[in-house]
């Protein structure tokens, strides 16, 4: 049974009202391509009423502004309990929503609850400095929230961007308008409700549906939104940053996917390796940004373990994703599907060898086989170009000196992994890798502890972790002149 649709509307000032155009725009479910519903469409107008709104409540005087800091936290802790109360109903939302199979997304789900948690621990420990300057002066630093924050988020994981983003800047006291990615913005909505039901005050959290030519693109340009965080595109990513120092000098921090290596070294544990170097692909159909969507393979196993993956693809379950026994469901969208059947003719074309998969399955909903490359050399096109789809690209390697160039010759630097029993090979890998989050004997392994970011084009900043929230506050240094005598 579909999970009923709550919320369609734009969320703002704490209310549920109507595009001021009056505009809507439909939303689908990726199995079977059906319009699930028709949702407010956003733009300019609606946009500066929901920046207004959050500068209201940003404003010194505000209730949001002079609530303690671990009243900040209670709130949060309230939203906590909320989502877990509504626990299977979003899980349900967001595999109705955006394909995800419904266990991962309430994997997903059970992290998010404890990330909020984790920064609502957090609201009350920013401190500041004193600093023992020159003279009779008494110095010290006050961290406070930036403002206004614009906060656009993705499609392939729109409940744990929500809370990523949303959480840690009500943490920091900030206020948001949030632009969910047009395919799915069912569960932001939803979220959105429970905030309200934790008791945030009108106007620290605003949700505006819409595209990105029309909402996008007047948040990232309002003069007072003071930062934008973004989870997407490395394409979209680079007109953001531009269009944030258009007209006044935004913070940004930017999550813009990549192109990971998992290096599997001849000691390996090869079935645990194979396995994890499976799901780390094949996971939520590829959309991830963090897939290890290179896989070199040291030349002593190499066609062992083509040969595993292989027959770990022909046994994946793929299938309705509400369904509890599916491993893979459908991919977001039919432009998706196709641009991923173009990479895989690609790959044919420039000679890697098809092992398994490889094409569309069924004509209803936007589905592809599990897909596995052998013989795949890094000049191919699906060695160097992010796919965001279920294709495994499996290439060869004699050294560990050799991997390591291979595997940093790219612009990203999200993530990467190596399977070893060499300590000296993890040690050496760990260190002259370039990327964020770097994995020894496991992959996708994270925590809300734990600071996530990238490399290069991979994006600017870090999130989670006990210093998640400095990248939503402004440091202060005051400087107070005493008097010679007392």
């Amino acid at each position: 049974m579909a999970p009923q649709i709550k919320y369609t509307k734009l969320f703002i000032d704490n209310q549920w009202v109507d595009a001021v155009s009056g505009k809507t725009f439909e939303t689908y479910n990726p199995h079977d391509g059906s319009v699930i519903a028709r949702v407010a469409e956003g733009d300019e107008a609606d946009i500066n009423l929901a920046v207004a709104a959050a500068k209201r409540a940003f404003h010194r005087n505000s209730e949001w502004r002079l609530l303690d800091a671990s009243q900040r936290g209670y709130i949060l802790y309230k939203f906590a309990d909320l989502v877990e109360r509504d626990f299977d109903y979003l899980a349900e939302l967001e595999s109705y929503n955006n394909g995800m199979v419904v266990s991962l997304s309430k994997g997903f789900n059970r992290y998010g609850i404890d990330y909020i948690r984790y920064l609502a621990s957090l609201a009350d420990k920013v401190q500041g400095d004193t600093i023992p300057l020159n003279g009779d002066v008494f110095s010290y630093t006050l961290k406070q929230p930036v403002g206004v924050c614009g906060l656009i988020l993705p499609w392939n994981g729109p409940i744990m961007m929500f809370i990523h983003k949303v959480v840690t800047a009500l943490a920091a006291g900030c206020t948001v308008v949030v632009k969910p990615a047009e395919q799915t913005p069912l569960t932001a909505l939803a979220l959105a409700a429970l905030l309200q039901e934790a008791g945030a005050p009108a106007g620290v959290v605003n949700v505006v549906n819409g595209f990105g030519v029309g909402a996008g693109t007047t948040l990232t340009h309002h003069p007072d939104v003071a930062k934008i965080s973004f989870t997407g595109s490395l394409e979209v990513g680079k007109l953001i940053q531009q269009a944030a120092g258009a007209n006044n000098l935004k913070r940004v921090t930017l999550e813009l996917g990549g192109k990971s290596p998992l290096v599997i070294m001849d000691d390996a544990d090869l079935n645990t390796a194979i396995a994890v170097a499976a799901n780390s692909i094949f996971a939520h159909q590829g959309q991830i940004c963090v897939a290890a969507s290179r896989l070199f393979v040291q030349s002593g196993i190499y066609d062992k373990f083509v040969q595993g993956c292989v027959a770990f693809a022909k046994n994946r379950v793929v299938g309705d994703p509400s369904d509890p026994s599916t491993e893979q469901g459908p991919q977001i969208d039919e432009e998706m599907m196709k641009k991923i059947l173009g990479y895989i003719e690609k790959g044919k074309k420039e000679g890697a060898k098809l092992m398994t998969g490889g094409k569309r399955i069924g004509n209803s909903g936007f589905y592809i086989e599990p897909t596995v490359f052998a013989n795949v050399t890094d000049d191919m096109t699906i060695a160097k170009e992010e796919i965001f789809g279920p294709v495994q690209s499996i290439i060869k390697f004699d050294k560990l000196e050799e991997v390591i160039d291979r595997a940093n010759a790219t612009n990203y630097g999200l993530a990467a992994g190596i399977f070893t029993n060499n300590l000296n090979n993890a040690l050496q890998y760990t260190k002259h890798i370039e990327a964020g989050n770097v994995w020894v004997n496991t992959y996708l392994l994270s925590g809300p502890q734990g600071p996530f970011g990238g490399f290069k084009d991979s994006g600017l900043g870090r999130e989670n972790g006990i210093n998640a929230l400095d990248a939503y506050l402004e440091v202060k240094t005051v400087a107070i002149s005493l008097p010679k005598k007392f």
